[in-house]
C-alpha cells in the first residue's frame, strides 16, 4: 500500500497544476500553503504507514491488531476525501488500489487470532 501511496504522489509531479502550485508555495486544489506546518504534518501522515511495516513484524499481537484496525479506516477516509473532485484517472486508479489494500489489511487484522489459539471449524 505504501508504494502505491508514494508513487501516486510522485506521479503528481508530472502534472502542471501540481508543479505550478508547488512553485507558488501551495498545494493545488485545496490551496493549502506549503509551509513548515504543512510539511511536518505531511511527514507525520507518511511516517505512520511507513512505521506500520516494521510494526506489523515487531509489535505484539494485541497492539498490532488494534493499530491495523484503527489506522486502516482512518487512512481510507483520508484517501476518499482526497478523491473528491479529482478527475485524473491515474489518481483515481491508485487511490482505488490503496482502498482495496486498506480493506484487505483491516479484514486480515480483524480475523487475526492470538498466537497459539487454534480456530475451531463450525459444525456441519
Amino acid at each position: 500500500m505504501l508504494f502505491v501511496f508514494a508513487y501516486v504522489d510522485i506521479f503528481g509531479f508530472f502534472r502542471a497544476d501540481v508543479i505550478n502550485g508547488a512553485l507558488a508555495g501551495e498545494v493545488s486544489g485545496p490551496g493549502f500553503a506549503i509551509d513548515q506546518t504543512f510539511l511536518a504534518l505531511t511527514t507525520l501522515y507518511i511516517l505512520i504507514p511507513s512505521l506500520m511495516v516494521a510494526g506489523s513484524l515487531l509489535l505484539p499481537h494485541r497492539p498490532n491488531r488494534l493499530a491495523n484496525l484503527t489506522l486502516a479506516p482512518i487512512y481510507a477516509l483520508t484517501i476518499v476525501g482526497a478523491m473528491v473532485g479529482e478527475t485524473w484517472v491515474y489518481y483515481l486508479i491508485g487511490s482505488s488500489v490503496e482502498l482495496v489494500l486498506l480493506v484487505t489489511i483491516f479484514r486480515v487484522a480483524y480475523r487475526w487470532r492470538r498466537p497459539g489459539h487454534a480456530r475451531v471449524a463450525p459444525p456441519n
